[in-house]
């Protein structure tokens, strides 16, 4: 019985070891999403939907809230040129030398990075959650495992399992 359960703890106690490694790893890789997403849309310096007063600050683009307006402010300027796509084009094909499909299509264009920003940013919060829970799973199981390790060596062995 005590070597089952030293076995067992110690079995326990790496696998904390593992999810607490597991873990960190998808906090790093995480947060180092969310950085790099928020310094690219910090480098293409899209203010729409900014106030102007943070605009004037130097504030852009750069976080899941303010891409989610940017991206709804961009509908509604979209929708003032057509309201859809086939609406835009009237029935005929893109023309890249009319101002309102161009407009149309850019907008679209800025829309899906936007969204794409969103999504990232989600990604990312959702890698920083899940590595928390495994860290936490992960000391929970270490703690489990030395738990299992202490009472092993507590467990009185019968005089058979001596020899």
């Amino acid at each position: 019985m005590t070597r089952i359960v030293r076995y067992l703890g110690i079995a326990v106690l790496l696998l904390g070891f593992v999810s607490l490694a597991v873990g960190s790893v998808f906090i790093f890789e995480g947060v180092r999403a969310d950085s790099k997403v928020a310094d690219n849309l910090r480098a293409e310096k899209v203010t729409l939907g900014i106030p102007e007063a943070l605009v004037a600050k130097g504030d852009v683009v750069d976080s899941i809230k303010e891409a989610e307006k940017t991206a709804e402010t961009l509908v509604e300027h979209r929708r003032a040129v057509a309201l859809t796509y086939g609406d835009a084009l009237g029935g005929g094909r893109f023309d890249p030398t009319n101002p309102s499909h161009l407009s149309y299509a850019q907008g679209m264009n800025l829309q899906t990075s936007m969204n794409l920003a969103v999504l990232a940013f989600g990604v990312s919060t959702v890698m920083i959650a899940s590595g928390a829970f495994m860290a936490i799973m992960g000391i929970a199981l270490g703690v489990t495992g030395v738990a299992l390790l202490v009472l092993a060596r507590r467990i009185p062995q019968s005089p058979s399992a001596r020899i």
